[in-house]
């Protein structure tokens, strides 16, 4: 993967997601036992972000300090990129002052001309589209605790449209997993995705299943995954919707004891599983609940894996850096 942009998991081989994972774990293990690898020593990497993160940026800057890297941050009001500026011309002056540039924010058009112009490596910190990053930590997060990927049944609960959605199911097409998306119909990822991943799975023994019924597609399920019902950017208006429509599809007790004593639960954080923070008092205030897309006593359970899973995001986006630039 020298010298490539890492923009989908659509552009990968299963062999190549596997490799990268098996990448995460080992540097994972070095930085584990204390061991240096400052694989990029002396590079430099620009991290634009239109919209901002807690564990994508944190992710970022360990994984490049600890490959001996250099980066610079750019905010939402620190970058030009398609106001004064066009996407090409940045990636065009980016790319000669940097070894590698990661982008965050809205649609996957944009990292995909950022890629297409900057003559480095580009990756994907979320577009509105595909979250790769984000599922690399969640499939070393899955082999962490059941060993392997193949024939693992992962279940996402609510609105499975947008980046996290697709991108879990792109991955467990290409892993030849079992993943269910579990929403209302209108919530149902994109068909042509759909129709894509269907026959990438008849090449790799995957399956990929759409239903409207939580109970029947938790039975059995290794892993429940979730994700926050209102998406950064969307409206205010759209949270009485949302709440009406996604929350018979809330991650309950109830559903993790239907999957039965193997399932684990995921989330890619943040949460909004309790009254601690500004919009889950606010929503309280409003709607009178006093959680959302997940159960306080589900995310706080022996069985909620989602700060190995945030952890691992700083292992597999160092897997990423280092296997294009190293």
């Amino acid at each position: 993967m020298k010298n490539r942009s890492f923009l989908k998991l659509l552009d990968l081989t299963s062999e190549e997601i596997s490799n990268l994972i098996d990448l995460a774990a080992k540097l994972k293990s070095m930085k584990r036992d204390g061991i240096a690898h400052r694989l990029c020593d002396g590079k430099k990497i620009a991290l634009i972000f239109e919209k901002t993160s807690t564990r994508t940026r944190c992710a970022f800057e360990v994984a490049a300090n600890d490959l001996g890297m250099f980066s610079t941050y750019l905010d939402p009001s620190s970058s030009q990129i398609g106001k004064k500026e066009s996407i090409a011309d940045t990636a065009r002056v980016l790319g000669r002052m940097y070894d590698a540039i990661e982008y965050r924010g809205y649609g996957q058009e944009i990292v995909e001309e950022l890629a297409k112009y900057a003559g480095v490596p580009v990756y994907n910190g979320l577009t509105n589209e595909f979250h790769p990053t984000q599922i690399l930590a969640d499939f070393l997060t899955i082999r962490e605790h059941f060993g392997k990927l193949e024939g693992k049944k992962l279940v996402y609960m609510g609105d499975a449209r947008y980046n996290m959605g697709n991108s879990l199911m792109v991955g467990a097409a290409k892993m030849g997993m079992h993943f269910v998306a579990c929403a209302p119909k209108k919530y149902f990822p994109n068909p042509e995705l759909v129709t894509q991943c269907l026959s990438i799975a008849s090449e790799t023994g995957a399956v990929i299943e759409l239903t409207e019924d939580p109970i029947e597609a938790t039975k059995n399920a290794h892993v429940i995954y979730t994700d926050v019902w209102v998406s950064m950017g969307e409206p205010d208006e759209v949270w009485q919707e949302r709440i009406a429509d996604l929350t018979p599809y809330r991650v309950t007790k109830k559903l993790m004891y239907n999957a039965g004593g193997q399932c684990r639960f995921m989330h890619c954080l943040p949460a909004f599983h309790d009254l601690n923070t500004t919009i889950g008092k606010q929503i309280h205030d409003k709607f009178g609940i006093d959680c959302m897309e997940v159960t306080n006593e589900v995310f706080e359970s022996d069985r909620s894996i989602v700060f190995d899973e945030a952890e691992n995001r700083m292992h597999t986006i160092k897997a990423v850096i280092a296997a294009t630039l190293a």
